[in-house]
């Protein structure tokens, strides 16, 4: 019997196969619709220039056509198959008998059988291809098996050494992972790094939904950026950390590591993400500010900016950390960060191109309650003026207002009096202040006032023996005199009057 050759079919330019019209278009509902209103042409040729998996996959379709639907399916060319069967739509053939998707859905139905590299090499062919239910479901079957208890090994998944599950358990591992060493919880970041971002994100969604460790997945996101900055191009990797940062705003804050959202935020100063993300980023950091580090804080200015630091940057995260509605800030938390805050300070404060209005924002960005001691925040101010020497005195008069007398030692606050570099009255309100504290200390008074802003009333004892111990001070020399500071403070009065 001749075998009648009337379709030319040319696959991606690569290839022509000639076939038989009639026997393609009753298993391809795409052909079967374009033949339909075509002439009586002895010969009819067809141009497909993006064939999903090329000429070796179109061969296969062919063969499943001709050889009365007998087709070999495996993980290995499920993905590709399938792909190229939605291109023919070939759901359902003409006869009436199944067809090629239908088959490869119930090659799918198996994929509890699959082993780790079956999931894996056929996730790798469907990276260029459009998401569909068969990476869904090889996903789901990946996250699946990592669902096991922290304490708990892989290859212990099952009870029984007979059973296949615990074989397939053991040997869904592959070298690669091993070599590594990994722990039992992390052995998997390196298998699956070698997919997409879009594939990823995926991923990341089937885990959180099974209440998976957000601890491990954000280790693993983390793991996933460095991996794939080995090999990217600029554009992946602005992929790549957009991802990153959409599933890592996803987690508890408490999961993430500080550490490693800075590294990330360095990598992001250099690329123009989305502002979307950087505000996530930016928000994420502010949350745990209070495990940063000074370093972590010394980012530089943006490019073409006059200052050093970037001191908006540091004003974001400062409000980031005080304005999260679904925690309430504990006092020890604040304390961290008002101590951070004041080391930074005094770091950017020799900037002869810091502005005050920056500056003053960074001296009031946090409450009254961050600070036990304003004598770290007093010698950065000091710095600062000493460094703008021709500020006016309104800018300095702004700048001292953060200043509580009272929150600074005796001999700071006598240093400050004493400052030709702070304004007369708030060089005056300074020295009335510690002179007030010496009377008390000499009559021996408890002034409240006092002991509401000394670190000893933060201390809470059982029993009055015990307290009265915490909060005692030494008192000075009874000949202490205060005539010596009122000569002081008459002198400076008389200096601002001439």
């Amino acid at each position: 019997m001749a075998v009648c050759c009337d379709l030319e079919v040319d696959v991606n330019g690569e290839e022509t196969f000639l076939l038989d019209k009639k026997i393609i278009c009753s298993f391809s509902g795409r052909l079967s619709k374009l033949f339909d209103k075509s002439t009586n042409a002895k010969r009819n040729k067809v141009i497909f220039r993006d064939f999903p998996g090329g000429v070796e996959n179109f061969e296969l379709i062919a063969r499943f056509c001709y050889n009365n639907r007998k087709i070999d399916i495996n993980p290995s060319n499920v993905s590709l198959l399938y792909f190229a069967a939605q291109f023919l739509k070939m759901k359902i053939s003409i006869s009436g008998n199944r067809n090629l998707i239908e088959k490869i859905m119930k090659s799918i139905e198996e994929i509890s059988y699959w082993t780790w590299s079956d999931l894996l090499a056929t996730l790798k062919h469907c990276q260029d291809l459009q998401s569909s239910g068969i990476v869904e479901r090889c996903l789901d079957s990946l996250v699946g098996r990592l669902a096991i208890p922290s304490e708990a090994s892989p290859c212990a998944s099952t009870s029984s050494l007979d059973s296949p599950g615990f074989w397939l358990a053991c040997n869904t591992r592959s070298t690669e992972s091993l070599k590594h060493g990994f722990s039992q919880e992390t052995w998997w970041f390196e298998d699956l790094s070698v997919l997409s971002p879009d594939m990823i994100e995926m991923l990341i969604k089937s885990m959180v939904s099974r209440k998976y460790n957000h601890v491990i997945i954000g280790r693993f996101l983390f793991h996933y950026q460095k991996s794939k900055f080995y090999t990217a191009s600029p554009d992946e990797k602005h992929l790549v950390l957009e991802t990153v940062i959409d599933m890592l705003y996803t987690f508890d804050t408490n999961s993430i590591s500080c550490k490693s959202l800075f590294r990330i935020y360095r990598l992001v100063l250099n690329r123009s993400i989305s502002k979307n993300g950087r505000n996530k980023l930016e928000c994420m950091i502010g949350s745990q500010l209070d495990q940063a580090t000074l370093d972590n804080m010394l980012i530089p200015s943006p490019y073409r900016a006059s200052y050093l630091y970037d001191v908006n940057l540091v004003l974001r995260f400062l409000k980031a950390f005080l304005c999260r509605e679904d925690q309430q800030i504990s006092p020890m938390r604040i304390k961290k960060v008002g101590s951070l805050v004041d080391m930074y300070i005094a770091e950017v404060a020799p900037d002869p191109c810091l502005k005050s209005s920056k500056f003053l924002a960074l001296v009031m960005a946090l409450p009254d309650s961050a600070r036990g001691s304003l004598n770290e925040l007093f010698h950065a101010i000091d710095i600062y003026l000493e460094v703008h020497a021709g500020l006016s005195d309104e800018e300095k008069m702004k700048i001292c207002c953060a200043l509580n007398y009272e929150k600074l030692s005796i001999e700071a606050g006598i240093h400050l009096s004493q400052n030709a570099k702070f304004p007369s009255k708030n060089a005056v309100q300074a020295l009335i202040s510690q002179q007030l504290k010496l009377k008390n200390l000499l009559q021996g008074t408890n002034n409240t006032k006092l002991y509401t802003n000394s670190p000893c009333n933060f201390i809470e004892t059982k029993g009055k023996a015990k307290k009265d111990e915490a909060c005692e001070l030494t008192p000075y020399p009874e000949r202490l005199d205060i005539s010596v500071d009122n000569e002081k403070l008459r002198k400076h009065l008389q200096r601002d009057t001439m």
